[in-house]
């Protein structure tokens, strides 16, 4: 039955300080990488998508989150009036406007 299951090697451990903080360094490494991978800069778009809505104001040419192009006639606390076309207005929440676009982009459309 010996004959099957090997004797253990080496009982005693990793020699002296060699590897014990080897963990920690990876984990530490795993969270810088994620850190600059992903959280930053989603942090930085979010922070730029609400400096875009802060700053929405009568005349500007939008699209939403749906597609929708438009240019803005009233500026609410949370909603917006959009006029898509002549005489068709439309409400909606300040944070469905996704981009600016330059002026004239609706008469070429």
């Amino acid at each position: 039955m010996n004959a099957l299951i090997p004797s253990a090697w080496a009982q005693a451990g990793t020699p002296s300080g060699s590897g014990q903080f080897a963990p920690l360094l990876m984990i530490v490494v795993f969270f810088g990488i994620f850190y600059f991978l992903l959280w930053r800069p989603q942090q930085k778009k979010a922070k730029d998508h609400q400096a875009l809505i802060a700053k929405l104001s009568v005349g500007d040419e939008v699209v939403t989150s749906g597609g929708v192009l438009g240019r803005v006639t009233d500026v609410g606390d949370s909603f917006v009036t959009l006029e898509v076309a002549d005489s068709v207005r439309i409400k909606i929440q300040k944070l469905q406007v996704t981009s600016l676009v330059p002026k004239g982009t609706l008469r070429s459309a």
